[in-house]
């Protein structure tokens, strides 16, 4: 009979980490297992305050189905046995893992997707323009940056200052749902002057009607106003891209499901992470197989990863290797 544990861990940030609503120094992230007696599987969530989760309730949500694993759920019926969010994700990405040891494949043949390496943005955390800059100019060579904003004063300052630092870069900007209707015209003119390719979650997910009626001289990506498949049709009109991040949509079983839906409804797919480790950046790696944007640089932004962990060349991650995941 499969059993199901869980455990709370933490892994230490390098220096800090920044957003319009908070600083953090830590990850803490939830580890669930399931081991049949002969083999084990392990997935990795990460609980979210945003989202009303914690380390706390996102354990007890995990612990609640353990009967259901032990009695042979599967990750699709995982899928419409729990809510989307970082408790499904850890027992969704442990019941992959578990299948491919248990039927001695790769996660690539075991849900037929020919995974490759992939280019992944490099974070730059929040600050003052000149922190930023130096940031920038430190990462300059790495091709892909994600630029966090959203202080409601400055950020015109700071894309500049970024852009001045990294000219070769790709630059996605990230508000965290901080610009408000005062800042949000002039805030994506300033993203265009600068070049930059793409502005995730410019305002508060329950007040984003306003980009529907306004011009977008970026693609808008919607981040906090998206979680799974069944809230792709709502954001026509409003936005121009979708990001999938597995601890939001539940596991990769739903992010697969959500990359195709988003297809056909015509959104760019850019599959992003919350900061945790290769354990929780491993499974996002097939979801992210044909995406407009990667943003899997949770490990790259810890001063301690997992040992396997994912191998990074720069900016491209590599599909993980079955001691890691898969």
């Amino acid at each position: 009979m499969r059993q199901l544990t869980v455990e709370a861990q933490e892994f230490p940030i390098a220096g800090s980490f920044r957003i319009s609503r908070e600083t953090r120094t830590v990850a803490r992230v939830v580890c669930a297992t399931i081991t049949d007696g002969t083999v084990t599987g392990r997935g990795e969530g990460v609980p979210y305050p945003r989202y009303g989760e914690s380390v706390e309730g996102v354990m007890a949500d995990i612990e609640a189905m353990a009967d259901a694993v032990a009695g042979g759920l599967d990750p699709d019926g995982l899928r419409s046995a729990m809510k989307h969010g970082a408790a499904r994700n850890a027992i969704d990405g442990a019941l992959i893992d578990l299948a491919c040891k248990s039927k001695g494949v790769r996660a690539a043949e075991l849900l037929g997707i020919d995974a490759k390496p992939v280019t992944t943005a490099f974070t730059l955390s929040i600050g003052e323009p000149a922190e930023m800059a130096e940031a920038a100019a430190n990462a300059a060579h790495r091709p892909l940056l994600k630029v966090k904003l959203g202080l409601k004063e400055g950020d015109r300052e700071r894309i500049a200052a970024v852009r001045g630092a990294a000219p070769k870069a790709t630059i996605i900007i990230d508000a965290n749902e901080g610009w408000g209707p005062d800042q949000l015209v002039a805030n994506m003119e300033a993203c265009a002057a600068a070049g930059v390719s793409l502005i995730e979650q410019p305002m508060p997910a329950d007040a984003d009607q306003m980009l529907a009626e306004v011009a977008h001289p970026v693609p808008i990506c919607a981040d906090e106003s998206v979680h799974d498949a069944k809230d792709l049709a709502a954001l026509k009109g409003r936005y121009d891209a979708i990001n999938i991040k597995l601890d939001k949509a539940g596991g990769l079983t739903e992010a697969l499901v959500m990359h195709e839906a988003a297809r056909t409804l015509g959104f760019k797919v850019m599959i992003g992470c919350m900061v945790g480790t290769s354990l929780g950046m491993a499974p996002a790696i097939f979801a992210a197989q044909g995406a407009d944007f990667v943003d899997l640089d949770g490990p790259l932004l810890l001063a301690e990863d997992r040992t396997p962990g994912l191998t990074y060349d720069g900016s491209v991650v590599h599909p993980p290797e079955p001691a890691l995941w898969g």
